[in-house]
């Protein structure tokens, strides 16, 4: 009821699928997860049925530094974002690097703490010539602006019970407020921006699981909360291979109704996400938001497919 107080203000860049690659929302999810690496892909495509496509791209990897049993670890994660915005094209590639410990709070493994930082560089810039400018004889001082990025995350999860678990991660992204200004301004500064993401899995059912999500994001006078749920069916488990569909619904507070479709294959993960556009916009956009595609590619930390050497019976 608190998060659902929060007037949505504006967004900054984002992906609709909160979680289906983690590493893009948190530092501390780098290597949170049960297997030795992780690679994925997303793709993002908005306002096509308005002006020319804003399309973000990001691609990540992640792996097991060290493992302590099921007790503790230490892993490393790798980011690249890109995005192409309007006439002018306006862009922001970026690249970072994360480093994540976590600690078993407990003796049955059931609650998990892990704490990440991450940093990066960026260069964001536009193409000066496709500008419309009232004096000709008016110019930026520079087309193309690169800065340092820092970014913190803490992360908890916890399984009081067999058939249910939850998520909850804290970040806080541009730490170091870099100076963006292509004018020379000495008070141009990219915000930090705060983000609280939960969510939660229930087996209430034999092979089907309800997940809850809430995720709310702050930067500067800009606000983004997004609310709603999965319903997961377990097709194939504990088997020689994993299966699952996965199918929800969200709400971006006063922006977008967001449907979501995942199926895990495998080591390997598909997801499909589609904004229906339900802000102001809508008349110009009729309705139409973005499209997302991904994929995320998980090595197992024992592969079920290696060959066993039998011992002998003694």
């Amino acid at each position: 009821m608190l998060l659902g107080s929060v007037a949505g203000w504006g967004q900054d860049i984002h992906f609709s699928q909160v979680d289906a690659d983690p590493l893009l929302l948190n530092p501390a999810y780098a290597g949170f997860y049960q297997g030795a690496g992780r690679f994925g892909v997303v793709y993002r495509n908005q306002w096509a049925s308005v002006s020319i496509p804003y399309q973000t791209v990001a691609v990540t990897g992640e792996m097991a530094l060290w493992r302590g049993g099921v007790s503790s670890g230490l892993s490393v994660g790798a980011a690249v974002f890109n995005d192409d915005a309007g006439t002018l094209g306006y862009g922001t590639t970026s690249g970072h690097l994360s480093l994540a410990y976590y600690q078993a709070l407990n003796r049955a493994g059931t609650s998990v703490l892990s704490v990440g930082v991450e940093g990066g560089w960026a260069q964001s810039g536009f193409d000066p010539s496709n500008a419309e400018m009232e004096d000709a004889s008016e110019s930026f001082e520079r087309p193309k602006v690169d800065y340092p990025l820092l970014a913190l995350g803490v992360a908890w999860y916890w399984q009081p019970m067999a058939d249910f678990h939850t998520k909850v991660g804290f970040s806080a992204r541009n730490m170091n407020r870099p100076n963006i200004s292509y004018m020379g301004l000495d008070e141009t500064f990219l915000e930090r921006r705060y983000s609280l993401f939960a969510r939660a899995e229930w087996r209430c059912w034999q092979s089907i699981s309800l997940l809850p999500v809430v995720m709310a994001q702050a930067q500067g006078r800009h606000r983004e909360l997004v609310y709603g749920g999965d319903v997961k069916w377990y097709i194939e488990e504990g088997g020689a291979r994993e299966v699952s569909l996965r199918a929800g619904l969200a709400y971006r507070h006063a922006d977008a109704l967001i449907a979501n479709l995942m199926m895990e294959y495998d080591a390997f993960l598909f997801s499909f996400c589609y904004d229906a556009n339900v802000s102001g916009l809508a008349v110009a956009s009729g309705g139409v938001g973005a499209f997302e595609v991904g994929v995320v590619y998980r090595f197992a930390k024992n592969s079920k497919r290696t060959k066993r050497i039998k011992c002998p019976k003694y």
